[in-house]
């Protein structure tokens, strides 16, 4: 679940090629190419009740299992989309030869996944599935889906974003600035790790170390790390985020740091990510054995109050 505001997300591929329901490549398609189907009629039509009609008939009955879970844990209905169709035609038409454009993406994963794989052999596969939303999440999971929304992932600041509500045009217009079609590979693994885990977590600490996971074991296969603020941030701010993060860690309010926008003290969102992925380095760097830390890392019980608090103890983060 990642990139704030569930913006600041990732997945990849799994062991074997995962062929999709058309068929054809490692990630599921189809129901963009059915969004826009269903998008012309609608846009096409005058009647609110005749757009909610085909939307339901044209684009979410037909849906994969990977829509259906998207629109599950992401709590979208025909109304959401009717809705956000209606409000924002500039934005849609700005972003729609960019999601019909990652069709061609999924074997751009391949490489990634093998090293995934190399890194941690007890992969298991895992379904991705790119997919339209309503602006609410550029990757999340679903149990062994990961569920990409096309509609942000593929962005960059060339997206219109005029016509959104400003506190969303504000999050993502930090979020198009990072150009995120660039960091696709880098977002799907984040979110393909994300189904190798157990959690999420019950606590602030927990949550935060289980999209940290995430982000490091990411880095290991790609190389980096999210270009996104909060990384940035934390690296320059990351004695004073530790005091801070300290003082709320074992409470079960996230909102001061994930999940958020930038509009907090610190003005960057997503705070606890980077506390997450500090958490983890520190682990890995004093671990002997560097094979078992990424295995310990992901097979972690994040559900596991006492289990999170050991690992987080033993990584040392909280006495430098």
């Amino acid at each position: 679940m990642r990139w704030g505001l569930a913006l600041w997300v990732s997945a990849w591929m799994g062991l074997a090629p995962v062929q999709a329901e058309n068929g054809t490549g490692l990630a599921e398609s189809t129901d963009i190419d059915r969004f826009w189907q269903a998008y012309d009629q609608v846009r096409a039509e005058r009647s609110l009740n005749r757009q909610r009609e085909l939307l339901q008939r044209k684009f979410v009955d037909p849906g994969t299992a990977g829509l259906h879970a998207f629109m599950q844990t992401k709590g979208y209905d025909t109304d959401c989309y009717v809705n956000a169709i209606r409000r924002y035609p500039r934005f849609w038409e700005s972003v729609r030869s960019r999601t019909l454009a990652m069709r061609a993406r999924s074997s751009e994963f391949e490489p990634a996944i093998a090293r995934l794989r190399t890194l941690y052999p007890a992969l298991r596969p895992a379904k991705i599935y790119f997919l339209i939303g309503c602006l609410r999440s550029s990757g999340t999971t679903l149990g062994d889906k990961v569920l990409i929304g096309a509609e942000l992932a593929a962005g960059d600041r060339s997206v219109d974003i005029s016509e959104l509500p400003m506190r969303l045009r504000k999050s993502l217009g930090v979020y198009f600035a990072s150009e995120p079609e660039k960091q696709l590979v880098l977002l799907n693994v984040h979110e393909y790790i994300h189904t190798q885990q157990r959690g999420p977590g019950k606590t602030l600490l927990a949550q935060a170390m289980y999209e940290g996971a995430a982000d490091f074991v990411a880095e290991q296969v790609i190389g980096r790390t999210p270009a996104l603020p909060y990384m940035q941030y934390g690296y320059e701010h990351e004695a004073t985020l530790k005091q801070e993060f300290r003082s709320e860690m074992d409470g079960v309010s996230w909102s001061n740091w994930l999940y958020n926008g930038p509009g907090n003290h610190h003005g960057v969102g997503d705070l606890g990510y980077y506390v997450g992925y500090a958490i983890m380095r520190d682990y890995y760097a004093q671990a002997p054995d560097k094979a078992k830390a990424v295995r310990e890392i992901i097979e972690l019980d994040y559900r596991d109050q006492a289990a999170v608090e050991r690992f987080a103890a033993t990584s040392g983060f909280f006495n430098r």
